[in-house]
This record gives C-alpha cells, structure tokens and sequence, in this order.
C-alpha cells in the first residue's frame, strides 16, 4: 500500500499527487490529476474517494464528479451539513477543452437532448490553431446540466470532438496525434469554481481556478507552435 503524506499543498499517494487548491474547516478544493477515478467501483483498487478515506478523518463527503480521465477542481465536503450546502450554493463550473476544428459561432449554447433529458452547454472560443493541418480549438465551456459526459458528447455530437477522448472522440486523429505529438490523455480539465458564500461553505465566497495540468500546456504549445494561445493565468 503506498504511503499517504499531505503538505499544506499537496496529497502524495504513491506517484500520485493532488494538489490542495483551498482548504477550510467545512470543505477541501483539490486539482485531481487525470486517470484518478473519483469512486472506486468493478476493477478500480485506487481512487479519490479511497485515498481521503486514508488520510482525512472523519471520511469527506464527495459532493460533485468528474470522469476519471478529466483532471481539474474538485470540491469535498468536511461535514454533512457542508455536503447538504453544496448543492443549493448555484456553484459555477467552467471547463478547458482542446477540441478538433473550430466551431461557428465562436460563442453559444449546445442544446441537445442526452438520454432523453435536457442537456445545455455553454461555450467560448479562446483560442485556435493548427496542428498538422488538423485545426484545433481551445474551448472554455459551463454545464448548464449535469448529464454524465456531457462535454464530450455534445463537442462529439457537433463535430468537434475532444482531443484525447477514446470513447467519444476521433479515433484515427487521436492515434496519429499520440504517435506522432506523444498525446496520452484526455484535453479536458475542470479549471474554474466560483461559489457565493455560504456560511456552511465558504462563508465568504471563492473564486478559484485549478492550474492545467503540464502535459496539456506542454502538448499545445509544442504542437502548434504558439499558434494556440494559453492565456498565462490558465496554463501556470
């Protein structure tokens, strides 16, 4: 079993490392690392939820997801009375996304139903480039929904597929880019959270952002040469 150790700013497990992004005596903000599954389940020994079960005592409450392959802000809960807030603080999520193509507008909302149920995504162009003649786009999103996947299916569904994504993805793209530009992981990372406050929270509000990961400022500013931009508040 690997050791457990924390820093006032990061959770080592093994090769794993979570940064601590805010802490309090009602939550943790952590960065997870991409390949992390949040919960365990069939098949997976180690997740978030089973290394702060080691670590933090009494047991956090998870209280949001994200899919084990995106990286990026996560919020768990210290107390059930915490647990019980989150949901009613109107917390806002905002996701990075390097994407296939460039999408017209440059600005607007995916309104495409998932499961049969409502589902809304908002999007920004930041940024575009071209990475062997393959054009490429860096996409701020916000959920309007939670629908499981729903960046990746509904940036799938318009054709601008994530770059990284073997299930929803472009799967030739994805094998010529990881041969030939060495990409191994999804390009969706969870890097804003913004909550009011909350006096079961953060009793005075947050607005906080989680550093990309270097593997994906690493692959966009090799790949395309600066022609993508990562605004530098972003990518450090």
């Amino acid at each position: 079993m690997p050791d457990t150790t924390m820093s006032d700013t990061t959770i080592q497990y093994g090769k794993i490392q979570i940064s601590v992004l805010f802490e309090n005596s009602f939550c943790l903000i952590l960065n997870k690392p991409s390949a992390l599954p949040v919960q365990g389940g069939k098949g997976i020994k180690t997740s978030l939820d089973s290394i702060l079960s080691e670590k933090i005592k009494p047991r956090p409450f998870l209280v949001h997801r994200l899919d084990r392959d995106t990286s990026g802000v996560i919020l768990v809960a210290k107390t059930k009375a915490a647990a019980a807030a989150f949901p009613k603080v109107k917390a806002v999520k905002r996701y990075l996304a390097v994407c296939a193509g460039s999408p017209e507008p440059s600005e607007g909302l995916i309104d495409l139903a998932l499961d049969q149920r409502e589902s809304k995504t908002s999007y920004r162009l930041l940024s575009s480039g071209n990475i062997d003649g393959v054009s490429v786009s860096l996409l701020e999103l916000e959920l309007g929904t939670g629908r499981m996947h729903q960046i990746r299916r509904h940036l799938a569904m318009e054709g601008y597929p994530v770059l990284g994504d073997d299930k929803y993805g472009d799967f030739p793209l994805n094998k010529d880019l990881r041969k030939a530009k060495g990409l191994k992981y999804l390009l969706l990372h969870a890097w804003k959270l913004t909550i009011p406050p909350s006096p079961l929270l953060i009793p005075n509000g947050l607005d906080l952002t989680a550093p990309l990961p270097e593997y994906f400022v690493n692959f966009m500013e090799a790949s395309c040469n600066g022609r993508v931009n990562l605004p530098r508040s972003l990518g450090q």
